[in-house]
């Protein structure tokens, strides 16, 4: 029987993929450009902060204080900068390649800080953890449709932010003693400052202003994502809490195989065969980490 933390994270997984379908969608609506995609971002965050305050000033919760909240201000500002960084990577080219080595840290690191600080989870779960790395992979490097070859400075962004993913997760990880509400709405705090600036900063150094803030359509995919990304992000602090960090982690990290059935159900894009196998090697996987 799957442990409470595991069932989180796999859910978590599951939103998440969905979230980063949606804001594809939306990146891709808003025309594809690194404005569109901040914007996108900074819609998507903004719906989840004032969802989140909401939910949090009903229920009466107190705002966090003291570490809780500076890892939660951190987790934001991490998570904005990594997913900012991300969508340069993408839309450099070599679009699996960046996605595979950013899902790889975004696993390992969380996963080696669980190690240090809890223990060793065991063999069969580090032989689980190596088995759901080689899924990640090749589920998220599929074919490059544009034969671009990635760059230097490509495979560092990927490297970026993966690394602050991994940082993310950790931060969230700390965050949630406070409970899961307000540290989540403390990390879009974090993300909308962050993000808001980078985009002041780009378009005072273009000195053009480009029309209106997104199309209708970018807007409700914005919002789409704000819900699957939100609850995702709740289900896997909810995991931390229930387990081991490094296990929520490595089984949230899967969230590229709901990505791709997703698009494979409702734009009718078939997974590759390596993309299929990895998805069977991460049901392996999931036994290995969770028996």
């Amino acid at each position: 029987m799957l442990e409470a933390n595991a069932l989180l994270a796999l859910a978590s997984a599951v939103l998440w993929g969905g979230g980063d379908f949606f804001g594809g969608m939306g990146v891709k609506s808003a025309g594809g450009s690194m404005r569109g995609a901040l914007r996108v971002v900074l819609t998507s965050h903004a719906a989840s902060f004032c969802m989140l305050a909401s939910i949090a000033l009903v229920r009466g919760d107190r705002f966090p204080s003291g570490a809780p909240l500076y890892w939660g201000l951190m987790a934001g500002v991490m998570g904005g900068l990594s997913l900012t960084g991300f969508y340069v990577a993408l839309s450099r080219g070599a679009m699996g390649a960046s996605a595979a080595i950013s899902g790889l840290l975004a696993a390992a690191i969380p996963s080696a800080v669980s190690i240090v600080r809890e223990g060793s989870p065991g063999w069969l779960r580090i032989v689980g953890f190596v088995v759901a790395g080689c899924a990640i992979w090749m589920i998220a490097a599929g074919e490059n449709p544009e034969a671009v070859p990635a760059s230097a400075g490509t495979m560092w962004l990927a490297i970026g932010a993966g690394v602050g993913f991994g940082v993310y997760f950790v931060a969230l990880k700390y965050a949630a003693a406070a409970g899961l509400v307000w540290p989540m709405a403390t990390a879009r705090i974090g993300s909308l400052t962050e993000c808001s600036a980078m985009l002041l900063a780009m378009t005072l150094g273009s000195g053009t202003r480009d029309g209106r803030w997104l199309p209708r359509r970018a807007v409700l995919w914005s919002l789409a994502t704000a819900l699957g990304d939100t609850t995702g992000n709740i289900l896997f602090m909810a995991a931390t809490r229930a387990g081991r960090l490094d296990v929520a982690s490595v089984l949230a990290s899967l969230y590229p195989a709901s990505t791709i059935l997703l698009a494979a159900w409702t734009l009718h894009e078939r997974p590759t065969r390596r993309q299929g196998v990895g998805m069977l090697v991460a049901a392996a996987a999931v036994v290995m980490i969770t028996v």
